[in-house]
């Protein structure tokens, strides 16, 4: 796919995912050969499985699908009716094919985030405006109740300008000096650029005292397939005790780093406080006994990893930090509606455990050096509680792996991670949280897309 036709899916990408009907579109893909039936299942089986994750799956792999995808992908819309979004997207291509300055994000954005139906149909062709007159665009119809809106279009947000080659996008710009001076940002070059290892405690021995994760599977689902996405070598481990999870960490550290450039740690299960000296809880193994999260980052300092030296180690925790609920306060811009498809989440949450400080730990507090190209990112703030829908899986991973979508090829990851946590924050009314993370990253991190 050319440039232009990638950039046009990409603004249109919001409207794609929320009209496209794709339980009726897999006969004409395969029939004009856009895709092979290996490529349909795996898009059926993207995320949740649900029509929306089957839809973004569906936009995102459009890109990789040869220069004809796109108006192809137009007459399957027609073959199937889908007569509207076909007309939008045939209309809107050739408008930037007569003139590729004519259209700017600012004026296909309304377009595709608008309801449907009336003049909200047809693209704006208008001038394109100065840089410093750009003004935020509210993403979402009017009038949709909140609780129908997903993670994506949940807030506000100003447009993202897309650089079409004329430099008219300063911060656009700004971003690709960014990535590609490597003072201030990690050079991930490497294909893939690292191993990413998800561990996913969902089922406990009864002794634990540890109820089931329902739900953990989706967010494994999710990041398995995000990670893959972003050139990661993903692997991933089931119902681990305490003891499993720290070999299996262990056996990570001690491959062979020295042509890759990153590394990523996915914990899924039951946390608590612990004891610690620099990363504060512990998740749990299935057998009850508590991994502090400290040891788990310790397994990869300078002198355990030295094929990481000076490469970033990426930890996401996605457990609770204690048993703490936070019921939030009330603010002078109005009441939060509850954002969360079901009305009784769990939470991750296990009794504080004031952990012995073993010889294991004494070991990794005293090799360990300073801190550094270290990122963990926690999903909840320490000693407070992490909810957990047991359809679509947990609040903090949906969202990640909502904003990791939307924003990864253009934003650093700590830009991504206040996405994150601002998304989180708003969601429930009753039950609130807000992810954070400890930051000892030298320079910005932009993922592979």
């Amino acid at each position: 796919m050319d440039e232009a036709d990638r950039r046009l899916l990409r603004r249109c990408r919001l409207r794609l995912v929320g009209e496209l009907q794709v339980a009726s579109l897999w006969d004409a893909l395969l029939s004009r050969e856009l895709f092979t039936p290996d490529m349909i299942e795996d898009i059926q089986r993207a995320g949740s499985g649900s029509r929306r994750d089957q839809a973004r799956q569906l936009v995102t792999d459009l890109e990789t699908r040869g220069k004809q995808a796109l108006p192809l992908f137009i007459s399957c819309l027609e073959d199937t009716g889908q007569d509207t979004l076909a007309s939008f997207l045939r209309t809107s291509r050739q408008a930037v094919t007569r003139d590729p300055e004519a259209i700017s994000p600012l004026d296909l954005v309304p377009v595709a985030l608008g309801p449907t139906g009336g003049k909200a149909e047809e693209p704006s062709v208008t001038k394109q405006p100065a840089p410093g007159k750009l003004t935020p665009v509210v993403l979402g119809p009017e009038g949709l109740p909140p609780a129908q809106l997903s993670p994506e279009v949940l807030r506000p947000e100003p447009p993202r300008p897309v650089d079409g080659g004329s430099g008219g996008f300063r911060d656009v710009c700004a971003q690709e000096r960014l990535r590609e001076n490597t003072d201030l940002a990690y050079a991930l070059d490497a294909d893939p650029c690292g191993h990413c290892l998800i561990i996913n405690n969902v089922t406990f021995c009864p002794t634990s005292g540890l109820g089931p994760r329902h739900g953990s599977h989706v967010d494994c689902q999710r990041l398995q397939h995000r990670f893959r996405r972003l050139h990661f070598a993903v692997e991933v481990k089931c119902d681990l005790p305490a003891k499993q999870m720290v070999q299996a960490l262990m056996e990570l550290a001690q491959r062979d780093h020295r042509a890759l450039d990153c590394c990523v740690v996915v914990i899924l299960s039951h946390g608590c406080q612990a004891s610690h000296l620099q990363f504060p809880g512990a998740v749990y193994g299935t057998d009850g006994h508590p991994v502090s999260v400290e040891r788990i980052v310790n397994i990869f300092n300078g002198t355990r990893c030295p094929g990481l030296g000076g490469k970033p180690k990426l930890f996401f925790i996605q457990a609770c930090g204690g048993e703490q609920k936070d019921r939030g306060f009330e603010v002078a811009l109005g009441s939060c509606e509850d954002r969360g498809s079901s009305s009784n989440p769990e939470s991750d949450a296990a009794p504080f455990q004031e952990a012995a400080r073993t010889r294991d730990q004494l070991d990794a507090v005293s090799s360990l050096p300073t801190p550094s190209d270290i990122l963990v990112s926690y999903s909840t703030f320490p000693g407070f509680v992490s909810w957990r829908d047991t359809r679509r899986g947990s609040w903090y991973i949906e969202t990640l792996d909502d904003v990791l979508e939307q924003w990864a090829h253009s934003e650093d990851l700590q830009s991504l991670l206040l996405r994150v946590a601002n998304a989180v924050s708003e969601r429930g009314v009753y039950n609130k949280q807000i992810p954070g993370c400890f930051n000892f990253l030298r320079k910005k991190l932009f993922f592979k897309t």
